[in-house]
């Protein structure tokens, strides 16, 4: 982090969000102190104090006095609303859980994404296309976006075994989400996935997720018609 001008608690918080996502902090393992990171990253310990009050707000870190502060080895707010995984939701229903990976290309984020995650021109994602099956047939369509500034190890998965969905829940702490449910037509491409007619209707649920400041993930999960959702918080 450059020193040349004035740093802020939110530039801070964003750095140590940054840490925390790559892994250079690990789930559990300490932060260090305020005195060090001031030094460090060119700040007053109370600007310091400020960004690290924020994380753990946002249940990111944990600080006891005497303990020390360490990376929350579970985000409160993961904890709270747990992101669910498809496959026990479909082993659940005594079903058997089947999944592929339609696609993975590594791409500048489009504009309608960048829009959506508030990125700059030019920002790397990870695009995934997945579909999960029940007893083999089209049970979800998953069209993952995940940004590689907040998630750079997700560069390196092939995500031809364990999907996205499975990945993410043990790799990349967030810690504020946001949940769409609705109803819409099938596109061209979604009918032909899940094996409808094209417009048909169907369940979309879209999930947003962030570390900090920092968007993790954009995901769009499409279910054929009679699809029934059920959550317990």
């Amino acid at each position: 982090m450059s020193a040349q001008r004035r740093v802020s608690w939110r530039d801070i918080r964003d750095e140590l969000s940054r840490r925390i996502a790559a892994r250079e902090w690990q789930p559990g393992g300490p932060v260090p102190g305020e005195a060090v990171l001031a030094a460090e990253l060119g700040a007053a310990r109370a600007t310091v104090n400020r960004a690290l009050q924020d994380l753990a707000r946002a249940g990111v870190i944990e600080r006891k006095r005497k303990a020390g502060t360490r990376v929350a080895a579970h985000p409160v707010r993961e904890a709270r609303f747990l992101i669910p995984l498809v496959r026990k939701e479909i082993e659940a229903k005594g079903a058997e859980y089947g999944y592929a990976l339609l696609s993975r290309a590594v791409v500048e984020a489009p504009e309608i994404v960048r829009a959506r995650l508030a990125l700059p021109a030019g920002a790397r994602m990870l695009h995934l296309r997945c579909l999960h099956t029940a007893d083999r047939a089209p049970y979800q369509f998953e069209d993952r976006w995940i940004s590689l500034d907040a998630v750079p190890e997700a560069e390196a998965e092939s995500f031809a075994i364990v999907g996205p969905n499975e990945w993410l829940v043990e790799t990349a702490p967030f810690s504020e989400a946001e949940f769409a449910f609705f109803a819409a037509a099938a596109t061209v491409e979604e009918a032909q996935v899940l094996g409808l007619q094209p417009a048909l209707p169907v369940l979309v649920a879209e999930r947003l997720t962030w570390l900090g400041a920092r968007p993790v993930t954009l995901v769009r999960m499409v279910h054929p018609p009679g699809h029934r959702m059920v959550t317990r918080i």
